[in-house]
Formats: C-alpha cells, structure tokens, sequence
C-alpha cells in the first residue's frame, strides 16, 4: 500500500514535504485534493485553469484552495503571525495583448466560499458591499490587468497587496529589479509563464512580493516591500490558502503552472523540468472555400478546368471588394485596435438583419461572435467623412478604447471601410435602457433599478470628465446609449461622436451633434460643446428615467403642441406637484422625497444657463447622499429657475429625434446648415 501511494505521488508529480504546513505542486495533473469553485479546472496536461474553459463566457470568477485550513497564528508570542512563504508560476491568456480579464489574486482567506462576490472588479474575492469589510479576513497579493479607479489601481497592469478590500496598501507597476537597481517592465497579459514569490517576516511585519520572467533567478529587491503591522487582527487562528480570478467582460484564460507553500521556512524550489506548458494562442481557421477550389481542380476536365478558373477569379474578386477597407500609412501606429473588416463580416454573418441590435441616428448596431475567440461584441456602423480630419477622429477613437470603468461601455476598436466607420464594442446582455423604459416587451423597471442606473451614469460621466487623463465630452447622453450589462449596471456607451481635450484646455469642436430633447441651448449659440452640455443631457436623462417619458413627445393631436418633458416638470414644480410627473407605471412603489430629489437636481441639470449647472462631482455627491437633498431645494427656487430652458428645441416634424449643426467656428457661425434623420 505505501509502495503505491508512493508511486501514485511520482505519478501526479506532486511533493509534500514534513507535514500539513508545507506542499509543492510541480503541475497539477490529478492533484484531486484541491478544492475547485465556480470555473476551475485541471487540464489533462496538468495546468489549473481558473477561468476560461471550453464554452465558458465572460462575467465569471474560478477558485481552487488548499484543502486544509492552516494554523497561522503563533501562540507562543501571544498570538502573532507566523512567516510563511510562497512561490508560484502563472499564465494569463486573451485574445488580445493589450486587453484582459481582471487578473488573479493568490489569497489568505478565514473561508473557501466565495459565492457571493463578483465576476468582476472584485477578482472573485468581494462585492459592492464586502469589499473593505473588516469581518472579510482576507490578505490577496493581486495581479490585476484592468484599470479601476474605484480601487484607486494605479494602471492596468500592476501588482498589489490587499487586505480585506481591493483598494491596496501598496502597489507598483508590473515588473522587477535589476541587480544595478534599474526597473524593467513585465506586461501579465504577455501570454508567457512568470514567477511570483510572496514571503512574509513575522519578525519585521514585513511582505516582501518579487516578481520575474520564468526560469530566471529570483531578484534581490523585491517588487514591493510593505509593513503590514495589523496583520494579526486581520487573520483567524485556521486560514486556508489558494488562488482566486475573475474574467468581468472580457474573456481571459487564468493558469496556474505550478506553486509551492511553507509555513515552516522557505517554499520549496519548483522543479521548473516538471511544469506543463502554456497552451499555443488559437489561430483562426483557413477557408474552406478555397480548399474546395483545390480539390476540384486536379479532377475536372480541360473545359472545366478554364471556366472553374475564371469564376473562382471572379469570385475572388468579388471577394476582395466585399473585404476591401480604407488604410492609409499614418494607420499603422493604431494596429493593436484596428480590426480587419472580414472578421468583423463574419462575426455578423454579414452584418446581417438578423444581428441588428438597434438603428440610431447614426447607423445600426449588430451584434457580433469574433471568429476564433467567440467573443461577444457589438458592432456600430457609422457613416464618416474623410474631410473632418479622420486621422485626428481615429487617434480618439484609439485614445477612447484606453477609457477603463465599471459604468463605461469598452471601446475595443475600429475599422475603416469606403464611407462607413465601424466601431466595435462590449456586447452588452441586457441592451439599451430605452427598451425597458417604452418597450412593451419588458417589465417595468422599479425604482431601486432606476436610482441604480442613474447613479452609474454619474460616476461614468464624472469619470469622462474629470478623472481619466483628458477631458471626454460624450455629446450623445441619453438612455439608447445607457447599456445594460447582465447584472443590470448602467454603463454610458456609444462613444462615435465624442471629444477629448486636456484637462485645463478649451474644447475647439464646432460640429454640433446631439438629439432632440437634450441638446444644451447653449449649443445653438456658441457651437462649442462642454462638459456643462453633457451635464444638460444627463439631467434630460434622469427626467426620462423618473418620469418615464421622452425628452421630447410627438404631438397628442393633429394642431396640438409637442410636450418639452423640461418644461413639463418645471410646471409641475412650480404647481407643487412635482411628485406628480413620476412614471406612473411605478404606482406607490417609489420613496417621494427621493423621486423629488432627482427631479429637482435635473431641473437644476438643465438650467438655460451653463453657469447655473453643477458639475458632475457635486451631481454625484447628491446623488450619493453626500450633498443631502435641503442642497438641492436650497438651489432650486422660481427665480433662479426664471430663465430655464424653455420648448426651444422642438421642430415641425414629429419624427424628427436627431439634429447636426456645422459651424465653420464658434466665433463667426452664420447660417448654419441644419440636417435631421431618424
């Protein structure tokens, strides 16, 4: 019996070494004894895969412990953390090199249950409300690929310590140190195996984290070096170990290649001889069109042969013209995020009516499966014009895809084809807030979901406007372009027409797009759009919501006037029953003080005069509760509200939503041209 349990441990390549508090794993082929959650997997070839198996989607999390809680508490000095010291090996795998998954986490937790926290930013540890908590008792050394600013990350590809929440004690950029003392970059997403060792001094408090490429030696200096003096309070007496990772929207392959554990001394060395490899990335597939073209030409006849000839010539012709995109050299600085336009064909089975996810002012929107990644995306057509400084318009779009936040939709990319420019984004599963808002098909939102999606639009736009590295004017708010995702956060998407500038500089756009409804006035006049413009659009947005009607309604009768929602609140305000304009499909099941609250804070929103507007911070305070609603009435009284924004903006024709003015500058605008579509 020993003899085969001896051989059975040769076999899984699998070293305990003296006792429960110290293990090594040299690949984990039928390393059975771990504990695995949610997407984790072992691979025949012994890699343990915490996300992305065979159909797995995006939005999931995967978790594989140790199966044994730990003593890590010394009761011999009154109850201190022991040292202990761990090294592993990891792999992280996408599509894309420049765009994952949120990372892997290697975690000290007081539990192994973890069906309670999100697939998201929260790398499968925490949710909205454990996150911080200090009943968690959970130490995490993360190496996290997305940007959170919630978080405080300090960029997309970093390595962080946290203790019972994601916003960590100490981080630094992925990478390590030379012996001269220079710092090298590493990129996670590089799709090659590196090493990690995490050792922890009781002596000194103090965490140690070292970071290199695989099979190199182990730096001197450590990646980071952190006292962590309150570690005792934050530990049980038994703690398991383990890994935990997380996908959010985007599909990612997490692997472990191998790791070792001690809490008796150092880790033992792992047998780099004995580790399985990454798997190769998953090249697309070779047409089978032309292999039937192959076949058939050796066996047909001469006459065959010649017509056969001449109509695969014609049809690869045909071919290339339905493939043909717009590049041009100054193109090839932005590769990484152009997308070849016969990926995109296929994704949509040829942009297909059956794909369509919605038509707007601007084109249609499809949604799309990426051939050899099956990721889900969605795909917006928009029509350009080659004499609006493209080249300018692209390195936007570019600078837009770097946009990282819970409430926006991704920007992954574009392509250019003759006069369309195609925008490729997130799919998002719950589609457009318009369809729960006036779509037949769907339930009523209540009111809960309601303050939810506004309150996520709002750090979206404060994020836009005043926390990410320039100044992102949308110019298109409204709920068509709120998304849902699958747990029904509002994200602001469709990102075609909007602008960036520096923080400190003037907007210089003299193109006025937007839709009718929540167009800020002062538009019409200047030709400049601002960060106040999307601050009018977004209270038009949260009357929408409250109230459940469109910012503009077609008219009721033949002669009759169009209802302005602005001005119909305003009335209602001033008449005392302000109340009384909230959507009456909610019925009671709605908090009155704050339904008055939203609605006073969007009037404010759209006062006529920019200055007059809060900004996004103070609207997200409110909003928060920060600011308390007595703010907001204090603000709001008939006569700073003399001058708001009157039915300035309705037009004779009732199906008339969306409107583009172009001014040759904002100084000299005469006789603008004015074009609407539907």
């Amino acid at each position: 019996m020993h003899v085969a349990t001896f051989l059975l441990l040769l076999l899984l390549d699998l070293s305990v070494a003296n006792g429960a508090d110290e293990f090594t794993y040299n690949g984990f082929a039928g390393a059975g004894e771990l504990v695995l959650h949610g997407a984790a997997s072992v691979t025949p070839d012994g890699l343990l895969r915490l996300t992305g198996g065979s159909g797995e989607t995006a939005d999931v999390k995967g978790h594989a412990f140790y199966p044994a809680p730990l003593g890590f508490h010394n009761g011999s000095d009154g109850g201190g953390v022991r040292s202990f010291t761990s090294t592993f090996v990891f792999g992280i795998m996408s599509s894309f090199t420049d765009l994952a998954g949120h990372g892997i986490a290697f975690t000290v937790s007081s539990t192994r249950d973890f069906s309670g926290a999100a697939a998201a930013e929260y790398l499968g540890l925490f949710n909205r409300t454990t996150n911080g908590d200090r009943a968690s008792r959970i130490l995490a050394v993360e190496l996290d690929t997305i940007y959170t600013p919630e978080f405080r990350d300090i960029d997309d590809n970093h390595v962080g310590v946290d203790v019972n929440g994601l916003e960590s004690v100490a981080a630094s950029t992925a990478g390590y140190y030379t012996p001269g003392g220079s710092f090298k970059n590493l990129s996670l997403t590089s799709r090659r195996a590196m090493q990690m060792w995490v050792e922890y001094d009781a002596g000194d408090a103090r965490l140690d984290v070292t970071l290199h490429q695989l099979t190199k030696p182990k730096p001197t200096r450590p990646l980071l070096s952190v006292k962590l003096t309150n570690l005792s309070a934050a530990f049980s007496d038994q703690m398991y170990v383990g890994f935990s990772s997380s996908t959010g929207s985007h599909e990612t392959s997490h692997y472990l290649l191998g790791w070792s554990f001690s809490l008796s001394g150092m880790a033992q060395q792992l047998d780099y001889t004995k580790l399985p490899s990454l798997p190769p990335v998953t090249a697309t597939a070779a047409s089978s069109k032309h292999m039937a073209v192959k076949i058939w030409l050796p066996v047909s006849l001469s006459l065959t042969v010649v017509a056969t000839i001449v109509m695969f010539l014609l049809f690869r012709r045909q071919r290339r013209a339905i493939y043909v995109e717009l590049v041009e050299d100054w193109e090839v600085e932005f590769g990484p995020h152009r997308f070849a336009y016969k990926d995109l064909h296929k994704a949509t089975k040829g942009f297909h009516d059956d794909m369509v996810l919605g038509v707007g002012g601007f084109g249609k929107v499809y949604k799309g499966v990426m051939p050899g990644s099956g990721m889900d995306v969605a795909i917006k057509k928009v029509c350009h014009d080659s004499k609006q400084g493209m080249r300018e318009f692209i390195a936007e779009i570019v600078s837009l895809g770097r946009l990282r936040h819970r409430n926006i939709v991704q920007l992954l990319g574009y392509c250019r084809r003759k006069g369309e420019l195609l925008l490729v984004y997130d799919y998002m599963t719950n589609g457009s807030l318009d369809k729960y808002l006036y779509s037949k098909g769907k339930p009523v939102l209540n009111w809960a979901h309601r303050i939810h999606i506004i309150k996520g639009a709002a750090s979206g736009l404060l994020y836009l406007h005043e926390e990410w590295e320039q100044v992102v004017i949308h110019r298109d708010i409204k709920a068509s372009n709120v998304l849902l995702d699958s747990n029904m956060n509002g994200r602001l998407g469709d990102f075609g027409v909007a602008r960036l500038y520096d923080h400190g500089a003037e907007p210089s756009t003299t193109t006025i797009v937007g839709t009718m409804g929540y167009l800020d006035p002062e538009l019409t006049r200047t030709g400049q759009a601002n960060t106040s413009s999307d601050v009018f659009a977004f209270g038009a947005f949260v009357l929408e919501v409250v109230c459940g009607r469109r910012p503009v309604q077609p008219r009721a009768a033949a002669g009759g006037e169009r209802l302005v929602l602005v001005d119909w609140v305003l009335r209602a305000w001033r008449s005392g029953e302000i109340t009384g304009a909230v959507d009456a499909r909610l019925g009671g099941g709605y908090a009155a003080d704050e339904a008055e609250t939203l609605l006073k804070l969007a009037l404010l929103c759209t006062h006529r005069l920019p200055a007059a507007r809060p900004g996004m911070r103070r609207v997200v305070q409110w909003l928060d509760g920060g600011g308390g609603g007595g703010d907001v009435l204090d603000l709001l009284s008939p006569g700073h509200m003399d001058v708001a924004a009157p039915a300035f903006l309705c037009h004779d024709d009732a199906d008339d939503d969306f409107v583009a003015l172009s001014f040759p500058s904002a100084s000299t605008a005469t006789s603008p041209t004015t074009r609407f579509t539907n």
